[in-house]
Order: structure tokens, then C-alpha cells, then sequence
């Protein structure tokens, strides 16, 4: 990746009305530069994807723990990492899949779509990161 491509952006979120909504805008807009302004290949695909990603991961920080959310883009290699900080130290569990569930499908959604997924306890609060392709690969599609 060229020294000038976007390589991370951080932006903190409050939990006021549209940040959700800011927060996936600013997803797009950082894979959207990487793409046009750097040559970096990022599929359409990957673009619906992290606002997916981005939209499950800070509703659940801004949902279950107090105070603000960190959210944590970058590029490494191949991949968009997609960091969400909170407050609360408890670690996220996908609860076992149940057609008859209403809601609670965040997480089961986030690590069947994402090539990697990790959750840490950080010195405060916690750290949950998920990886996504930045372009498909055409021997899998």
C-alpha cells in the first residue's frame, strides 16, 4: 500500500441519535478513499459488508455498555480490520442458533461474514475486531 493510502481512521461515538448511521458512513467513505485515491481493490460486496459489520458491532458497544465507543478502522494487507472499543469488560458470546429467536442474531451474522473474529479484555473494557476481505476472491464466487 502506497506511504499516503488511508491506512486507519478512529472515531469516537456517543450514542446520539445517528451516530450508528455516521458511524457506517464513515466505513464507506474510509474504504471508498482507500479505493479511488490509493488503487486499493475493495468490492461492492465488501463495502455492503462492513456497513453490516460496523452497524452490529457499535449498536451492541452502544447497547450493552456505558459511556463512549471507540470505533477503529484499518487496513492490513488484504483485509479491513474492524475494531469496536467499550467500556464494559464482559466479552460477547453468539448464542446458539434458533430459527424461533427474535433479534440477538448480531453477532452469529457478524462472524459468519467476516474472515476473522476476535473479542479482548483490554486494561478497560473491551476490544472486538472483525476482518473482512477487501475484494472477493473469484475462486470462491
Amino acid at each position: 500500500m502506497p506511504d499516503s493510502a488511508p491506512a486507519e481512521v478512529t472515531m469516537a461515538l456517543d450514542g446520539a441519535d445517528g451516530c450508528i448511521a455516521v458511524a457506517r458512513s464513515q466505513a464507506v467513505d474510509f474504504l471508498t478513499r482507500a479505493q479511488s485515491e490509493h488503487g486499493l481493490p475493495v468490492s461492492a460486496r465488501t463495502l455492503d459488508l462492513a456497513q453490516l459489520v460496523v452497524s452490529e458491532l457499535v449498536t451492541n458497544a452502544l447497547k450493552y455498555a456505558p459511556g463512549p465507543v471507540l470505533l477503529h478502522l484499518r487496513i492490513v494487507g488484504g483485509t479491513v480490520e474492524i475494531e469496536v472499543w467499550d467500556s464494559d469488560p464482559t466479552l460477547p458470546l453468539a448464542r446458539a442458533a434458533d430459527a424461533g429467536r427474535v433479534g440477538q442474531h448480531g453477532l452469529e451474522i457478524v462472524m459468519a461474514v467476516a474472515q476473522g473474529f476476535e473479542a479482548q479484555r483490554e486494561p478497560v473494557g473491551k476490544r472486538v475486531t472483525a476482518r473482512l476481505a477487501l475484494f472477493d476472491d473469484p475462486l470462491l464466487g
